[in-house]
């Protein structure tokens, strides 16, 4: 199943149990806003940028390039042992496509963690990223 099918079914999932869908994180009326960022809002705005990031490597394979180079230029600056995360990063770099998209997409507990190291710097251009930080502004 690709990223986009997971996200529909989860969408219809969460709409079959009367859930109301989010497309902006904004406060409820009367509560005080707060000044800092909540975590789950992070994983979610990360989780949004990844599933952009898998929808533009699917058009155009060519920019899985710029993880690998981002992951090399890391890895060279890094000194041994090299970091848990790299050495993640780096297998999972050499898998199928598919795989790697299945993961980034995916809300396990395993691929939020790797979201926060992730190497797809560079893929989204300036505009996508601020569409996507806009929408979860709170």
């Amino acid at each position: 199943m690709s990223a986009a099918e997971r996200m529909r079914a989860y969408r219809k999932r969460r709409r079959d149990a009367g859930l109301k869908s989010v497309r902006r994180w904004e406060p409820e009326e009367g509560t005080v806003i707060r000044l800092y960022s909540d975590h789950r809002i992070l994983d979610a705005r990360s989780l949004a940028m990844h599933c952009k990031i898998a929808q533009k490597i699917a058009r155009d394979p060519s920019l899985l390039d710029k993880a690998k180079a981002n992951l090399e230029r890391w890895s060279a600056k890094s000194e041994d042992p090299q970091p848990q995360y790299l050495r993640e990063w780096r297998k999972i770099l050499e898998r199928p496509w598919p795989e790697i998209a299945e993961l980034i997409t995916s809300m396990s507990e395993d691929a939020t963690r790797l979201r926060s190291s992730s190497p797809f710097a560079g893929v989204l251009t300036a505009r996508e990223r601020e569409q996507i930080y806009e929408a979860f502004r709170a």
